[in-house]
């Protein structure tokens, strides 16, 4: 089940629009458009054809309604019905203009809204798409409008240069924010996806972290009835004696019981309770390199001569963070990678380093960051779902950080080569219970 909540994080998404959230904000702005000309026309006296206005805005309203009819509020748009819908808006934004002055009217400057609702909720290419067209509708009421709505006493005669000098910030605000927006969505979306794949893993390894403990129980609980089993197949084996053609049977009854109370014994030896939930850390270190001593490469574990290493809750946080740091090293490496841990007093650190080619220098103030991508073929992140977009360190950083812990992320100095990762706790953290926060 988890694998696949991984891969369906791991599958590009279709960005689609609820249809409510389009039409309250078609609605309010046919409010604000109905308002604005009115105010003009009957409060400030100024001419101007209201009622081919009004029929403009009528015709997004009706819109508004029959899509209401159609479909359900909680419809999602695709994203292209969800631009022809921006289209529209922007045309009858651009006819409204047409009938009032042109880029003259302050209001052009609306032309942004629907590029920057659709740089936040739908595909780039939508967004170029409906930003060219904004950018064009703009360019033609340079040349072809309605005379601004103004005293017929004293007409306003707007120069050229300033006409140009509107139509320029249009397209450079269309751009910009269009942009600026699009990345800061996409940041946000990225942080998300990575959070949620943060808490997929931690929840598998609180899961594996059950397991020693439940086989222990079990074993427990298992062992009165296998008991049972073994007095009874004595006991038939004793009434029907070795001529009876089931002798044999009970015979394997029998040797299958004593077979199941061995298992059994082996794995009530497993520490349960209290001992079960505590690690040292050499003993955490030793677990998380284990699993990765048979891949050809030599990995060297130094502890501090301290005969008394810190003693850690078993918190899966912190044994996924440094497993999946382990693994990228051991990934990269040429021949050799070495685990230190040093602690005193006051703090716990575990160093991971490596003799491979080391961190991107593009990239390495970014590690951590979800998503990062490197131009040159060089270590950006590797053991996880998603190698090579840096969901794997994001993912260790942010359960290692979650334990109390800071990362250091930085290459050997040359002449050496190589990544070192350096992971520290203040030594209260890395033995604070589970379930405690972090100071």
């Amino acid at each position: 089940m988890l694998d696949d909540a991984f891969e369906s994080l791991a599958r590009p998404r279709r960005r689609n629009v609820r249809l409510d959230t389009l039409l309250r904000l078609r609605w309010l702005a046919i409010i604000g458009q109905t308002t604005a000309v009115v105010v003009v026309y009957y409060g400030l006296e100024f001419p101007l054809p209201i009622w081919a206005c009004l029929a403009v805005i009528a015709l997004s309203a009706w819109l508004n309604v029959a899509l209401r009819v159609r479909f359900s509020l909680t419809q999602r748009l695709e994203p292209e019905r969800a631009a022809w819908l921006l289209a529209f808006d922007i045309a009858e934004l651009a006819v409204l203009l047409f009938l009032t002055g042109g880029l003259q009217n302050p209001f052009a400057f609306l032309f942004l809204a629907p590029v920057l609702l659709s740089a936040t909720t739908l595909p780039p290419r939508i967004t170029l798409m409906l930003g060219s067209f904004a950018v064009a509708c703009a360019t033609v009421l340079v040349f072809a409008h309605y005379q601004l709505p103004w005293d017929p006493d004293d007409p306003l005669e707007l120069p050229w240069i300033y006409l140009l000098g509107v139509w320029l910030s249009i397209l450079l605000a269309t751009g910009f924010i269009g942009v600026y927006s699009w990345q800061l969505t996409e940041e946000s979306r990225q942080l998300a996806e990575a959070l949620a794949a943060t808490e997929l893993v931690l929840a598998r390894e609180q899961h594996l972290s059950q397991l020693d403990g439940l086989a222990a129980a079990a074993a427990h609980e298992l062992g009165t009835p296998l008991a049972t089993i073994s007095v009874v197949a004595t006991e038939l084996a004793r009434a029907i004696g070795q001529d009876s053609p089931h002798a044999e049977d009970v015979k394997l009854l029998r040797e299958q019981a004593q077979r199941c109370r061995a298992i059994m014994a082996k794995l009530t030896e497993l520490p349960s309770g209290e001992p079960f939930d505590h690690i040292p850390l050499s003993a955490m270190i030793e677990e998380v390199v284990s699993p990765h001593r048979n891949f050809g490469i030599a990995i060297e574990v130094a502890l501090a001569p301290d005969p008394q290493p810190p003693v850690a809750s078993r918190n899966p946080a912190i044994l996924y963070g440094l497993g999946n740091l382990l693994e990228n090293a051991v990934d990269f490496a040429q021949e050799r990678v070495e685990v230190t841990a040093d602690w005193s007093g006051e703090d716990v650190a575990v160093t991971i380093s490596d003799d491979g080619p080391g961190f991107a220098p593009e990239i390495l103030d970014r590690i951590g960051e979800p998503y990062v991508r490197s131009s040159r073929r060089r270590r950006i992140n590797a053991g996880s779902e998603n190698t090579g977009l840096g969901l794997g360190f994001f993912i260790a950083k942010t359960l290692l950080e979650r334990s109390g812990a800071t990362l250091d992320f930085e290459n050997r100095v040359f002449p050496d080569r190589g990544a070192v990762v350096t992971i520290r706790w203040g030594r209260t953290d890395f033995e604070r219970p589970i379930g405690f926060a972090a100071s």
